[in-house]
This record gives structure tokens, C-alpha cells and sequence, in this order.
């Protein structure tokens, strides 16, 4: 059995269609959803058309062909694979087919009961203009089909046909004064033949004459010998106005039986058409491969659209966000520039501040050192000068008499070790040591300098 994930079974009638969806992933072919609605009315798209999941979730489209646009005969082939039997009935499709065989779509279906060494073939066979016609009116409606079967073969198989005994199907022809009879000798079938309920006139005389003919025909052909049972397999509305009929047209009992119900066939349907091995389709190879290519050009258009949109929607984003990102560049610059001025005062007024405090820091600076000199200094030397240069450099000149060298150093050594609020005011790293030089009379004039360490420090 092929690897289906769903089988879909559609049934056109004249007013109404239905849809059967069933699963195929097992042997229990269970209905996953039912559709019924007006012929003509498009069908749900997500039940019947065919996307990329359906690459690894394999869906089979199955159609019913109209039951009075086919004719089914029954052929007796000696027993062979499937393509030596397919070529035997090919050899005599000319005798089987009412209509030239240039004009017709035909399969074949083998039945599972024989008679020994014999297999019991129904061929299927229709009028491709009608079948075109069809899958026209199936593609209106958006279902491309990949099988067109016929349900009645689906009833034939589950007839249980132990007794030489005529089955009549009302209504299986697909009219509603007509009936499929199928005729099981031996334990095979033998014929199937379609037979009309007249409206008017006299529908036993009608009925019994049909009857009679096929009957005549199977006693000459040899294979009708006795007297078969009959059954009547319809419901109640359809059983009202055939048993009567029959009754009175063959002068004995009519068995009632019960017809499959119409989701029954359709699973019957949908498993006998996912089989391999039942190849019973009427679907032309030309369809067959149309529709494939439409699907595989369905697939890369949607794929390539996929693409655009996405290459689309990128750009869109992209322009999207470099337009915000554009629009708050544009509010950043514009509160840059409202508050360049308050920035730029901002800074002058900070350097400003700076200057300030620098100045008045080198005030208190150079009071404290005038303070260091004055308490440090000695009463035999004598101060010509005190300067305070480049903001941290301090430099002392003087005279002192003759044989006063141990108080320069002294006053030098004093006031490097000045102390401002428990912190040293020089740098004692970076003090210079005196300088002498002897004038007139032996007066020394001395100098040095001193580098502040509160200066340096700021």
C-alpha cells in the first residue's frame, strides 16, 4: 500500500457534492472530516489543495465518476500479473467497448473470486469526451483529481455472493430509475447489466422483459443453469417502489438487504485507491501528468513568492528602522545644538571658577609663606627681598654680616620644615640650598628658593 497520509473521496451529484476525507496511515482508514454542500460552490481549499506539506504528507484526490457515463463488462482471462492481463483485455477491448475505442478511457479491476485457473476481470470504460468533460467541472471547482473511480466496484467487492443469486442495485447507474444487476453463478460473477424503471406504462411487463433477455443470454452463453435467488439491495425509500415491481415481474421472493452507507463506500473507495496493486483509474496519463507539473510550478511560485516577501518585508523593516534611527539622530542633534550655548557658558564659567580658586589659593599661599618667613627669621640677617613666581615657586634674598653662614643655613633649613595645618608648605625634596656671595666690608649676600607642595599637589 503507497505511504498516504489522507485520501480524499468527492462525490458530484446533481445537487449536492460531498467531500470524505479519511486517514491513510493505516488500515482503519478513519473519516477525519465530511463536507456537504450545493454543487457548484467552491470546495474548502485547505481539505482538497495540495502545498509544500504535501511533499512528505502524501495526499490522494479521489474522484467519482458519474455511474451512467461508464459501461462495465465482465470478462473470464486465465490467471496472470496484472500487465498480461491489462494487454489480454487490450486484444479484445474492440468486442467489449460499445463506442470506438479511439474515443474511449478504460481500466480494469480484478475481482477476488475465479473459477479455477480463471480470474474474473470487470473492464471500466467511459467516453473520454465525458470524462474531460468531468475532470473540466472538477478543475472549476479547484480539485485537480489524481484517480476517478467507480463506486459500484466497491459494492460488487463487498457483495457476499456464496449462492448463485442476481443482485440489483437501484439508483448504482447513477439514475434514479435505474439499477446495476449483477449475476453471480459458481461463486463469480458472471455479467453486470444495466436495466430501466420505466415512469409510465407498465413497468412489471418493462421490468420482466429486460430480465428475461439477460436471462436468455446467460442460458445460451452456458453460464446460467438454474434458478438464482434474488436480492434487492436499497433502503426503504428506494425498496418501496423496486420490490413490488420485481416481485411481480419474476413471480418470487425478493431478499432486502441493506446498502453500504455512502462514508462506508467512499473508505472502500479510498483504500482500494491507495492499493498498488488495484491500479483501477481512469484518470488519462496526459491529466496525470498535467496536474503533477502544476504542482511542482505551484510549489517554486510559491516558493519564489515566499522569497520576494521576504527580501520585500526585510527592506520595509530595514527602512523602517533606519528612518527612526534617522528621526532620533535628528532629535539628538537638535537638543545638541539647543544646548551647545548653555555648554560652552557652562565651560567658561567652569574655567572661570577655576581661575578663581587658583588665584585665591595662591593668596592664602603667599600669605603663609610671608607668615613662614617672618616667624623663621633671624635677627642677624637681614631680608632684601621675597619673591613668589609661577604660582608654587618662592625665592628669599639678603644680607647678613661677616661669619653669619650657620644662620643662612638655619633659616633655610626652618623654614623648609614649615608646617601649615599639620601639612608640609615646601617641598622638601625640591629645596635649593643657599647662595653666598661676599660684597664690601665681608657683607654676604645670600638667596635661595623653595618649591611649594601645596601648589604642586592642586
Amino acid at each position: 500500500m503507497a505511504r498516504f497520509h489522507s485520501c480524499n473521496v468527492l462525490h458530484l451529484g446533481p445537487d449536492q457534492r460531498r467531500v470524505w476525507q479519511f486517514d491513510a496511515r493505516n488500515a482503519a482508514f478513519a473519516l477525519n472530516r465530511e463536507e456537504a454542500a450545493a454543487t457548484g460552490q467552491p470546495l474548502p481549499t485547505a481539505l482538497v489543495a495540495k502545498n509544500w506539506r504535501s511533499l512528505w504528507q502524501r495526499k490522494l484526490n479521489v474522484a467519482w465518476l458519474p455511474a451512467e457515463s461508464v459501461f462495465l463488462r465482465v470478462a473470464h482471462l486465465p490467471k496472470s500479473s496484472f500487465e498480461e492481463t491489462r494487454a489480454m483485455v487490450e486484444l479484445q477491448l474492440e468486442k467489449l467497448s460499445p463506442i470506438p475505442v479511439t474515443q474511449v478511457v478504460w481500466s480494469l479491476h480484478v475481482m477476488p473470486q475465479g473459477l479455477g485457473n480463471l480470474q474474473t476481470v470487470v473492464v471500466v470504460l467511459a467516453e473520454r469526451k465525458v470524462v474531460e468533460e468531468f475532470l473540466g467541472q472538477l478543475e472549476g471547482q479547484g480539485y485537480l483529481a489524481d484517480s476517478l473511480e467507480l463506486p459500484v466496484l466497491d459494492q460488487l467487492r463487498a457483495t457476499k455472493a456464496g449462492e448463485d443469486a442476481v443482485w440489483i442495485y437501484p439508483a448504482a447507474g447513477g439514475q434514479k430509475n435505474s439499477a446495476l444487476v449483477a449475476w453471480w453463478c459458481g461463486g463469480t460473477l458472471r455479467n453486470i447489466n444495466l436495466i430501466a424503471f420505466p415512469e409510465n406504462g407498465d413497468r412489471v411487463a418493462s421490468l420482466k422483459a429486460q430480465l428475461g433477455q439477460i436471462v436468455w443470454a446467460g442460458e445460451l452463453e452456458g453460464w446460467l443453469t438454474g434458478n438464482p435467488a434474488w436480492h434487492l439491495v436499497a433502503d426503504d425509500a428506494r425498496a418501496a417502489g423496486w420490490e413490488t415491481a420485481l416481485q411481480q415481474a419474476l413471480d418470487t421472493p425478493i431478499q432486502l438487504s441493506a446498502p453500504l452507507r455512502p462514508a462506508e463506500l467512499a473508505a472502500l473507495t479510498a483504500r482500494r485507491a491507495t492499493d498498488v496493486a488495484a491500479q483501477t483509474n481512469l484518470l488519462p496519463q496526459e491529466y496525470e501528468k498535467r496536474y503533477r507539473q502544476q504542482f511542482i510550478d505551484r510549489l517554486w511560485l510559491r516558493g519564489l513568492g515566499a522569497v520576494v516577501g521576504l527580501y520585500v518585508a526585510g527592506v520595509i523593516i530595514y527602512g523602517l528602522a533606519l528612518l527612526v534611527l534617522s528621526l532620533q539622530t535628528q532629535s539628538v542633534e537638535k537638543q545638541v545644538a539647543s544646548l551647545s550655548n548653555d555648554y560652552t557658558n557652562a565651560m567658561q564659567l567652569g574655567a572661570r571658577s577655576e581661575v578663581l580658586k587658583d588665584r585665591q589659593a595662591l593668596k592664602f599661599a603667599a600669605l603663609d609663606c610671608w607668615r613662614a618667613v617672618a616667624d623663621a627669621m633671624p635677627n642677624e640677617l637681614t631680608l632684601d627681598g621675597l619673591g613668589f613666581s609661577e604660582g608654587h615657586k618662592l625665592t628669599v634674598n639678603g644680607n647678613a654680616p661677616a661669619g653669619q653662614d650657620k644662620a643662612i643655613l638655619d633659616f633655610n633649613d626652618q623654614l623648609r620644615k614649615t608646617q601649615v595645618g599639620g601639612q608640609m608648605l615646601f617641598d622638601p625634596k625640591k629645596a635649593e640650598p643657599p647662595r653666598y656671595a661676599t660684597g664690601p666690608g665681608g657683607v654676604l649676600s645670600w638667596n635661595f628658593s623653595l618649591e611649594l607642595l601645596r601648589a604642586e599637589t592642586q
